[in-house]
């Protein structure tokens, strides 16, 4: 299930932060791909969805560049209530790999378990965390030979000695180097005049924010309105600069999500309005913040962020928690698609 207002991850082109590389989030199966704007990727596999099995997931992370490892955590199942094990032990294929050292449920494998980890995940391997109780924790292979695919892909490194997947003899020098973190400097705000506030009931700011909602992404501007909610949404004025304002209004509610929209416009007709986002959750007049469910249970989360840089407000951050699997409360992993440096 997706969130009420879908979030573009995949999308990240028109931001100063991913002119140079767009990120790219992948789904096969039981295993998620997310890569950002510096080329560091996060592949997270999962337990069976279709089976009865205890909740437990991976999270291998690699940078981009030649010559880079690969590091991996297991996180076991924390939604429930649940007693966990004294010791844990990672299994492959019936052999014992030795110690998970467990701290609050989680564990980061060594360097030889992560290459055995590795190779079993490459081809149709059985793949457990073994508690001392008896209690078997059961990691997916299916969709893991496709992330990590197209995480060589992405990174650069098909056909190189240091591709997961598909090795070959190109040389490793070949492989595109990781990028550095994109910096954005917030811009002061100026203080606000008396006339901000009455354009909070001005009909033809509202015109404006309807007429620049092209995608009909934002119901309360729609001649219908919110179901359930009587008469149109109030708008709140921020002001930014010394001609250019911040509006928002209630946007979209559902069964566990809301969006906010936010707009930037000139202060006075013709108020010329752009979108910034239908699916903004909160804001401090400088950064517009958004956190949204991926269902109801709130073991996945999706999250963004916009910081005005005196002229626009451009995205600086977007990520998932992975999938929706009751691995933990709140999502197991921070798994991003773009990631920016924010200077105050």
């Amino acid at each position: 299930m997706r969130p009420m207002i879908a979030l573009t991850l995949l999308a990240l082109a028109g931001t100063a932060a991913a002119d140079s590389l767009k990120g790219v989030r992948f789904e096969h199966h039981d295993w998620m791909l997310a890569c950002d704007n510096t080329r560091t990727c996060r592949a997270a596999g999962y337990q069976d969805d279709g089976d009865d099995n205890l909740p437990v997931s991976v999270l291998l992370i690699r940078k981009g560049g030649p010559g880079q490892t690969v590091s991996a955590k297991l996180m076991l199942g924390q939604y429930d209530e649940v007693q966990l094990p004294a010791r844990l032990s990672l299994q492959i294929n019936g052999k014992d790999l030795g110690a998970l050292p467990l701290t609050d449920g989680a564990a980061t494998l060594s360097t030889t378990q992560t290459a055995a980890l590795l190779a079993a995940l490459a081809r149709s391997s059985r793949i457990a965390a073994v508690g001392n109780n008896g209690q078997r924790w059961i990691l997916s292979d299916r969709g893991a030979s496709a992330a990590l695919l197209k995480m060589d892909e992405f990174q650069g490194r098909l056909d190189t000695p240091g591709a997961l997947i598909r090795k070959g003899s190109r040389a490793e020098a070949s492989v595109p180097p990781a990028l550095p973190l994109p910096t954005l400097v917030l811009a002061p705000l100026v203080a606000a005049r008396a006339t901000d506030t009455a354009l909070e009931h001005s009909a033809a700011l509202r015109a404006a924010l309807a007429e620049a909602d092209t995608g009909g992404d934002c119901d309360a501007l729609t001649p219908e309105g919110l179901p359930m909610v009587d008469g149109p949404q109030a708008l709140h004025v921020t002001r930014l600069g010394r001609t250019s304002l911040m509006v928002s209004t209630l946007c979209g509610r559902g069964a566990y999500n809301e969006g906010i929209g936010y707009w930037v416009v000139n202060d006075a007709p013709p108020f010329k309005a752009t979108l910034v986002t239908a699916s903004g959750g909160d804001d401090d007049g400088r950064v517009i913040s958004s956190a949204q469910k991926g269902r109801g249970l709130g073991d996945c989360w999706f999250t963004a962020r916009w910081g005005w840089d005196g002229r626009r407000f451009v995205q600086t951050d977007e990520s998932t928690t992975g999938l929706c699997r009751l691995v933990a409360a709140g999502g197991a992993w921070h798994m991003p698609t773009l990631v920016t440096k924010v200077m105050p």
